[in-house]
């Protein structure tokens, strides 16, 4: 895809407001890939990691998505180095109920001891005196998940969390955490071929809570030679990746997609995705791919 003419492209996503008070830029980023192999220790190149989050500002995203659980501790780490003193209006959201013992291994613990211990380390990390957007990392099988998430409304209520988004969740789980505390996001796995969390995302579209899509970018067997997505792409002059993100932002207003990356290239050709725009067949030929490929 040729360059296009305005320097802040993630801005052409449009504005989503979680709960109504908090504007964020619909194209996000997501920090996650910023560390190690395995999503564990630090990355192979500190310096490009910087330069990525610093241009992800400058490309006119401002809202970054992290957890304590990436690195661990590495991702916060890397976004306070390079970004403290936060500019004006920028989101950091970070998630806890995770912990690592090694990489590539995500064991649960959403204990309320727990959570308040990670979101107290976030904090530190992030130089915060309070977090607008805290999220729940995934319910605990060996927890019930109200204590989990009346855990989050209690440090809302202290002051330490503005406001309490859940991830991994299914729409009885969120309809549970809704009588406790109010939730303006869910994060759940979400592309072109996983749509498992439709019925999540069709509830997060009903209630405008905005849902955030992980994994954003997993096209499969949809962008070979020859194959829908890649013969879309070749129309808009675009790479299938772009207009899988493109698909995202006009599948529901409510979508904030977060493609990751430790790349400046890559990181530019993710945010050039808000400048396409998809005709109606277009999407309706996407529309009909769900269940296809593999992710």
């Amino acid at each position: 895809m040729t360059s296009t003419s305005t320097q802040q492209p993630a801005t052409e996503s449009g504005t989503f407001q979680l709960s109504g008070d908090l504007p964020v830029h619909r194209l996000g980023f997501g920090a996650m890939q910023i560390t190690g192999p395995g999503i564990w220790g630090p990355p192979k190149d500190h310096d490009e990691v910087i330069r990525v989050l610093r241009r992800a500002i400058d490309l006119g995203i401002n809202l970054i998505d992290t957890a304590d659980a990436y690195g661990p501790y590495v991702s916060e780490e890397l976004i306070a180095e390079a970004l403290y003193p936060y500019p004006q209006g920028l989101v950091i959201a970070t998630k806890g109920g995770l912990t690592r013992t090694g990489p590539g291994q995500w064991p649960e613990n959403g204990t309320p001891q727990h959570l308040r211990e990670a979101i107290e380390g976030s904090l530190k990390r992030l130089r915060l005196e309070r977090i607008d957007l805290y999220q729940l990392h995934r319910p605990d099988r060996n927890v019930p998940f109200e204590d989990s998430v009346n855990t989050l409304a209690g440090l809302q209520r202290e002051g330490k969390i503005r406001h309490v988004g859940l991830s991994n969740v299914t729409t009885e789980q969120l309809a549970t955490a809704q009588r406790i505390v109010p939730i303006v996001s869910v994060q759940n796995r979400y592309n072109l071929t996983d749509r498992e969390a439709e019925d999540v995302l069709d509830a997060c579209t009903q209630q405008n809570i905005g849902f955030i899509p992980w994994f954003p970018l997993a096209t499969g067997d949809l962008a070979e030679p020859g194959g829908p997505l890649a013969g879309i792409a070749q129309r808009h002059h675009a790479e299938p990746a772009q207009i899988a993100l493109a698909w995202l932002l006009q599948r529901s207003p409510v979508m904030l997609p977060i493609p990751g990356t430790s790349s400046v290239a890559h990181l530019e050709q993710n945010t050039e995705a808000a400048c396409i725009h998809l005709s109606q067949e277009d999407v309706d030929q996407l529309n009909r791919l769900g269940g296809q490929g593999s992710s």
